[in-house]
């Protein structure tokens, strides 16, 4: 065989021993027939791989995606929560400073009834020092008036 010459091409060759045109454009023809359907089965490998890669992509991203949603989900529906809270803590607030002001009041009120009962306690004491000396007075006169009195 010659230096870079193939050993397929001897099939092709003349009864001569020389390659024949015909025999050169049948083999280039077949060679060129094999490059391209080995081409088409890398493109078509590469579209396969790129379709699994965009699949695989799809999936994982709709798997984050929902992960995220299943938190932000969860976030909302403690928002929600915390919002209702708010809202009945904001309302007992509410109910019990009312109920402490009606308290503060009913003190105020016992405050000035213990007051006036202290003030009644004094005045009658104040009566009843008046009455026992109104009381002394007229049995010293009482008294007199009998030491007086011819008998």
């Amino acid at each position: 065989m010659a230096p870079g010459s193939r050993g397929v091409r001897s099939s092709f060759r003349s009864r001569s021993g020389v390659p024949s045109p015909q025999a050169d454009a049948t083999m280039l023809s077949r060679l060129l027939k094999e490059h391209q359907a080995k081409q088409n089965e890398r493109k078509e490998l590469q579209e396969k791989r790129r379709r699994e890669a965009i699949t695989a992509a799809t999936c994982l991203t709709e798997a984050l995606v929902d992960h995220l949603n299943v938190g932000v989900a969860q976030a909302y529906m403690n928002q929600r929560k915390l919002d209702h809270e708010v809202k009945t803590l904001q309302v007992q607030a509410a109910q019990f400073a009312k109920q402490t002001g009606q308290w503060i009041g009913m003190v105020e009120n016992f405050n000035q009834a213990l007051k006036e009962i202290g003030d009644v306690e004094n005045w009658a004491r104040s009566i009843e020092l008046d009455m026992r000396t109104i009381a002394t007075a007229l049995e010293y006169v009482y008294k007199g008036q009998l030491q007086s009195a011819p008998s």
